[in-house]
């Protein structure tokens, strides 16, 4: 790192991939137009108490509406790539069958005035939004999900392949399969372990036949998954520390990574689960790890901060139980600022699965941000996070993990789940009265910043 805490542009290559990102149902808005059935998440914001203050995405940033102003706002920013997410519930509205056209218009039309910006898009296929008619069939926890997932990515494949050449299949399945199925903090809102278990092995099945899809319809695509990971520490040198270290890296991060990459589940972590596994439930059927780990092009990683973690017997399934971290600065989500943990995941990565190439495709901060009187957001905190983990990303760079690429989260402030609308994560400040977008001093930062790397001038 450099002077004044800054990352040096001249520690990345010229063909690098900088971004922002964002996903479908956290701006688009338009809930109710042009075809779209509901998700699961409209349901989930209909239910009192789901939300915070009972907010939901009908209009969220409006960017359906604003498509056009959007894209000028991500040009002028310098970017040579833009991840989003298409909506499901816009394609398919009945989940699978009949095609909604309008739907996939808005997409073509979004696609098209990227390329027309020299912007690559990045095409996630599914950011959590499932149509509720999907649940209503048993959702994630039943294998038939999984197979209209692939029948919905043959449709957005077939229609985009000709311009879309990076896709990403799942965004986080931890999050849906857990928070979704798990703990209920997220659509559907379910509390039941072995649910959640039985919907992650299905969101991985989704992967691999979106991976089969794309590898069927998309001449020289780059296809991927992205997986939310965070660097498990023992709280202490402990045997029984590190145990629950590595009994929440097998939840967090290697019930996903192993299958990805040809491994098949951890056994150790299939063992813990026990009746909870989808081995012990039936559900993994002939095939579905060939499937699940056939070969990618690169992994997407979201990662926001670290877990460090005590032997808590008893504790939940788990047994270990997360700590904060004395004097150590934390987000507005209370999440730790810990740098240093990008470089050890990114090293750790590498060393322990050798993906072919790595792209942070998230990574953020959120904090309350304050508008000034001259229309300013002077957000030194969410900048100094930016700072920080491009330049522990550039170290890992150097130090041999294939990083390929990063996506700011996020382009602007947006429906945050179960946040509502609390949370800021933007480089863009939106007022979600007047819909008006103002370039926080973290967005300023990030511009001038990718400025200087594109043209492989130090800082």
């Amino acid at each position: 790192m450099t002077a004044n805490n800054q990352p040096n542009p001249a520690n990345f290559p010229l063909r690098f991939t900088w971004g922002v990102a964002t996903s479908s149902y956290q701006i688009e808005g338009a809930a109710f137009e042009d075809g779209r059935s509901p998700s699961i998440w409209d349901t989930f914001c209909a239910a009192p108490g789901k939300v915070l203050n009972g907010e939901n995405g009908d209009v969220a940033c409006d960017h359906y509406h604003r498509l056009d102003s959007d894209l000028d706002l991500i040009q002028s920013l310098g970017v040579n790539a833009y991840r989003f997410s298409v909506a499901w519930p816009r394609i398919l509205p009945d989940g699978r069958g009949q095609t909604n056209q309008a739907g996939l218009d808005f997409y073509s039309r979004l696609v098209d005035s990227l390329l027309t910006r020299n912007i690559t898009p990045w095409l996630t296929l599914y950011h959590w939004d499932l149509p509720q008619v999907l649940q209503d069939r048993g959702g994630w926890p039943t294998r038939d999900t999984a197979l209209a997932f692939g029948d919905y990515a043959e449709v957005v494949t077939a229609e985009l392949g000709d311009r879309v050449k990076h896709w990403i299949t799942i965004n986080e399945p931890w999050v849906a399969a857990f928070m979704g199925y798990g703990n209920g903090i997220h659509a559907p809102g379910h509390t039941d372990l072995a649910e959640s278990f039985a919907a992650s092995h299905h969101l991985l099945l989704a992967h691999g036949l979106g991976v089969q899809a794309v590898r069927a319809n998309v001449p020289g695509a780059q296809v991927g998954i992205t997986l939310n990971l965070a660097a498990a520490y023992p709280a202490t040198g402990s045997e029984a520390d590190r145990a629950a270290a590595w009994r929440q890296d097998g939840f967090a991060n290697r019930w996903y990574l192993d299958p990805v990459f040809g491994r098949g589940y951890p056994q150790d972590f299939v063992e813990l689960l026990d009746r909870a596994s989808p081995q012990a439930q039936g559900l993994v059927l002939p095939g579905d790890l060939d499937l699940v780990g056939a070969p990618t092009d690169f992994l997407g990683v979201n990662t926001y901060t670290r877990s460090v973690v005590e032997d808590a017997p008893g504790d939940g399934f788990l047994g270990a139980r997360p700590l904060h971290v004395e004097g150590s600065e934390y987000t507005g989500f209370d999440w730790e600022v810990a740098p240093q943990s990008l470089t050890d995941l990114m090293l750790r990565l590498q060393k322990d699965y050798n993906p072919a190439a790595i792209y942070i495709t998230e990574n953020g901060a959120t904090y309350p941000d304050t508008m000034n009187a001259d229309g300013s957001v002077q957000d030194e905190a969410r900048t100094r996070y930016f700072q920080q983990h491009i330049a522990a990303m550039g170290t890992a760079l150097t130090g041999g993990a294939k990083m390929a690429g990063y996506f700011a989260w996020s382009l602007m402030d947006n429906f945050d789940w179960a946040e509502g609308y609390d949370k800021r994560f933007g480089i863009v400040h939106v007022d979600f009265e007047t819909q008006a977008r103002t370039l926080k001093q973290s967005g300023q930062w990030y511009r001038d910043f990718l400025a200087r790397a594109q043209e492989g001038q130090p800082a």
